[in-house]
């Protein structure tokens, strides 16, 4: 449990800094939240709402608070409560933890390390559906090419990583 305050912690701490990006923080957040507390938590849910709003001058001028400092603010109260309840509560039950688990295999890993939790979700769903290997293998090709170029060679590198397939080839 410290390990994932101390995580949680430094995420917060990024919310300061210098060359702070909304969009790549959001990223890492949601895949330590749903390492730690599982896919249908929703404090994923959460931080998926913070969205920065390039037109919203009006929230700026009747609060007096630029809105990405609005954005910082929830997104630090979210992960705050989450440190709070990993104090209070301690991990949840590894049957919550849907994935980062200790026991999801290395694939599983490779992926989350590489995608949003929300992308991943997606390559879930593709694989779970009940279409044909052929149409599946397509959606997938689709997928990955929508997710970019450098996605699949990322998530290879670290499949080929993982102790345990280094040792199988």
């Amino acid at each position: 449990m410290e390990k994932e305050v101390h995580l949680l912690k430094k995420l917060i701490e990024k919310l300061d800094d210098k060359n702070f990006n909304l969009d790549a923080w959001k990223s890492s957040v949601l895949i330590i939240l749903a390492r730690i507390f599982g896919e249908n938590s929703q404090k994923l849910r959460q931080i998926e709402k913070i969205e920065y709003d390039y037109s919203s001058w009006s929230m700026r001028d009747t609060s007096g608070i630029p809105y990405l400092q609005t954005c910082k603010k929830l997104g630090r109260q979210v992960l705050e409560t989450a440190i709070l309840e990993l104090e209070t509560l301690g991990l949840p039950a590894s049957e919550v933890r849907v994935t980062g688990s200790p026991d999801t295999g290395p694939i599983s890993q490779a992926f989350e390390e590489v995608l949003a939790a929300s992308q991943f979700r997606e390559i879930k769903a593709i694989l779970q559906s009940n279409e044909d290997d052929e149409v599946i293998r397509q959606n997938l090709i689709d997928k990955l090419k929508v997710l970019g170029l450098e996605v699949s060679p990322k998530i290879l590198a670290n499949i080929l990583l993982n102790r345990q397939i280094r040792e199988q080839i």
